[in-house]
């Protein structure tokens, strides 16, 4: 009987694990249509493009390396048993033996499915903040070392528990990736930003900051609420399980903070920019909306729903003055990734220290590590790449859009022209 029970967990949380990780793959849709709606429309097709691709190439790489460096789980190509060391089988045999007590564990290829789909969503933050004018082949070759090496090393230390480069271990708390995979897409983004440079005509001869509205801003809202839905997977597949009443409470504590957070930061983005800019500005409710969830990531489960929408609403705030910053620095990001997933993530992990009692030290050498890992390696293989293939396109081929010269082919014939 006891034994029946464990096996019934076992699936239960075999299959909540699942459908997390569906939510969560359901947010590169989430990434494409946002991208899609704030880039000029003649860039609309190779953003999608990049998106689709991206999503591919980190299945597939995660697969072949990026899960043996993070979880020593072995190649992915034939029936795995075994999940961060630990053996299924062996497990149900011992538990049948001992009696059930209450626990379970996750079958190799459900953790397999919900952390691939975490990979793609790190390298889907590079894609917007390089949107316009980067080459296509150039962000693909890049998605391949991000997803395959940078981002499973960076995991290891931290999810898997591994010392860094055999010096020391993380003393460094982040429940679902605040710092883990939405800084460090964030980092890998700054890193190609930087050797790509803004897009022409972003900034003037003295300094002024000139405005390029995105094309489709119902489309951008519409990634929005899907983010914020697949958000609910991201945070509420973290506790890894769904079984035993302490569990279920955790799951459903963490669901109402994510969706508190999103609308404090929504709000609060919304008020800041009315102030500053004297309109409300739709963008950074956008913006606000998803760093309130960024801000809540590293961790949803511990604060009251109150809390959580403070966390959230500070991140809002933190969004708009960081976007503001990064184009007096001249840093040209289209759709505000490197503010919404790297300011506000540190943001995140440092706001552990209040509402989980993590140690300030601990979270800022887990940050640092992360930072630098993912930003040293990411600039190198960048130049790597802008070496051998180059990583802009011409000034005449981002004149006239990279969807013609990249895609060759428009995603709204009917409505514009080349160039226009």
């Amino acid at each position: 009987m006891e034994n029946n029970i464990f096996e019934l967990q076992f699936a239960m949380d075999t299959f909540y694990f699942l459908i997390c990780g569906a939510l969560v793959m359901w947010m590169a849709a989430g990434f494409a249509m946002l991208e899609s709606g704030l880039v000029r429309a003649k860039n609309t097709t190779e953003i999608l493009t990049k998106n689709v691709a991206l999503f591919a190439i980190a299945c597939t790489m995660y697969m072949i390396c990026g899960y043996q460096f993070m979880y020593d789980g072995g190649f992915f190509l034939s029936g795995v048993t075994t999940t961060g060391g630990i053996d299924v089988a062996a497990v149900l045999a011992e538990s049948a033996e001992a009696g059930f007590d209450g626990d379970s564990v996750y079958a190799g290829a459900s953790d397999f499915f919900f952390q691939v789909v975490f990979v793609a969503t790190a390298m889907s933050i590079v894609s917007g903040a390089v949107a316009e004018r980067m080459k296509l082949w150039a962000f693909l070759a890049f998605s391949v070392v991000m997803t395959g090496v940078i981002y499973p090393m960076e995991g290891s230390w931290t999810w898997n528990g591994d010392s860094v480069f055999g010096l020391f271990e993380l003393d460094y708390s982040d429940y679902a990736g605040s710092g883990i995979v939405h800084m460090a897409g964030a980092a890998a983004a700054l890193a190609g930003v930087i050797v790509l440079g803004p897009r022409k005509g972003k900034y003037g001869p003295n300094g002024e900051v000139n405005a390029i509205p995105g094309a489709n801003l119902p489309l951008a809202t519409l990634g929005m609420f899907i983010l914020w839905m697949g958000w609910f997977g991201f945070n509420g597949g973290s506790t890894l399980k769904l079984g035993g009443i302490a569990v279920a409470n955790e799951v459903a504590n963490v669901f109402m903070n994510t969706n508190a957070a999103a609308a404090g930061g929504l709000i609060a983005a919304l008020i800041v920019a009315r102030i500053m800019f004297g309109k409300a500005d739709l963008t950074m409710a956008l913006n606000g909306a998803l760093a309130g969830l960024v801000a809540i990531t590293a961790d949803p489960a511990s604060p009251s729903a109150l809390m959580a929408t403070i966390v959230g609403a500070i991140g809002g705030v933190i969004v708009v003055f960081s976007i503001v910053t990064f184009d007096k620095l001249k840093i040209d990001d289209p759709v505000g990734a490197i503010s919404v997933h790297g300011v506000v993530g540190i943001f995140g992990v440092l706001a552990v220290c209040v509402t989980g009692g993590a140690s300030v030290g601990g979270q800022l050498v887990g940050l640092l590590t992360i930072f630098v890992w993912v930003f040293v390696t990411s600039l190198i293989v960048w130049f790597i790449i802008k070496a051998v293939i180059g990583v802009r396109v011409s000034e005449e081929e981002e004149f006239d859009g990279v969807d013609i010269s990249e895609c060759g082919m428009e995603a709204y014939p009917e409505f514009i022209g080349t160039g226009k």
